[in-house]
């Protein structure tokens, strides 16, 4: 993992997974809370209130992360800030990976929609709902603004979950560059309409929101044609990715990072030419998982084009 996020505070480790908080959060919090002091019969339910959405999206955040893990990915980073969540996760290159590690999210928030349910239900059945005003509003609160996050988040726009769950599934159609840029055009067009609802309700956050999600879609956009460029171009026959079993592109698309000098690793078995550096792993510059070099060779017996998956 890199250093700690700029403006960031780390507050934990759980499985691996280091989870940090923007400092912003504590201002969005007091704005909150003061604006919703008088909801509640004491401020304290405020308080409680605007925990339990942090609790949401943390675990909203861990639940892409832990099966991003389960699927043989890599996930050691959560940020939180006053906008929702980022959880940093590299699953393996293919779709169906890439499909459980994003819709586990959301499925996270179906849960507490039932959890939230149940209990709501036994709150009317007992009485409590009388005797204990508060909680029932805590309750139906946090039910509805679950449901809020969870309908927003699965708008098929990139690169919110559901405009990461389109791009899935259109990956097992498409190939991964072409479902990438399919995902990418959606979620303009889906920045646009972000964009007129902030100016209809002249909403600041909306409008934050749309830029957040506009400089994304540029982003991919831009990885799109990348991933694109990348797949035309001939192979090496006798090397594969060891994680997304890719055969890596011939030609100088590796840098020393002693002398600078752009060069072959394939041809030169990760030995620099120019000052001899040797390299212990070799990025894969489909999926950019490091694997030693002798890993990335295939067995004569094991024919090159089975083990090469096309990405287009």
């Amino acid at each position: 993992m890199t250093g700690t996020p700029q403006g960031s505070l780390r507050l934990f480790r759980f499985a691996g997974i280091d989870l940090f908080f923007h400092w912003s959060w504590f201002l969005v919090a007091v704005y909150e809370i003061e604006s919703r002091s008088k909801s509640y019969s004491s401020i304290t339910w405020n308080v409680v209130e605007y925990l339990a959405l942090f609790l949401i999206v943390m675990l909203h955040e861990f639940g892409h992360a832990l099966a991003c893990r389960q699927v043989g990915g890599t996930a050691n980073r959560i940020v939180l800030w006053p906008l929702g969540g980022v959880a940093y996760v590299n699953p393996p290159q293919r779709p169906g990976a890439t499909l459980w590690s994003i819709a586990a999210g959301p499925l996270v928030n179906v849960a507490f929609l039932v959890i939230l349910s149940l209990l709501g239900t036994l709150n009317r059945s007992t009485g409590w709902a009388d005797a204990i005003p508060n909680a029932h509003l805590f309750l139906r609160t946090l039910w509805l603004i679950n449901l809020g996050l969870l309908i927003f988040n699965m708008l098929p726009i990139y690169p919110l979950d559901g405009g990461q769950i389109l791009r899935s599934l259109l990956w097992f159609v498409l190939g991964r560059a072409r479902s990438l840029m399919a995902a990418t055009v959606i979620g303009f067009v889906g920045v646009a309409g972000l964009i007129a609802l902030a100016l209809w309700m002249q909403s600041v956050w909306f409008g934050i929101l749309a830029a957040f999600i506009l400089m994304n879609c540029w982003s991919g956009l831009k990885q799109a044609r990348v991933l694109l460029r990348l797949a035309k171009l001939p192979r090496h026959e006798g090397f594969a990715c060891p994680s997304c079993k890719t055969a890596p592109p011939i030609g100088a698309y590796w840098k020393c990072g002693k002398c600078g000098q752009p060069f072959d690793t394939f041809q030169r078995r990760a030995v620099c030419p120019n000052c001899a550096a040797q390299f212990p792993v070799t990025v894969c510059l489909d999926c950019r998982a490091l694997n030693p070099m002798s890993r990335w060779i295939v067995p004569t017996a094991v024919p090159i084009n089975e083990l090469h998956q096309e990405q287009q």
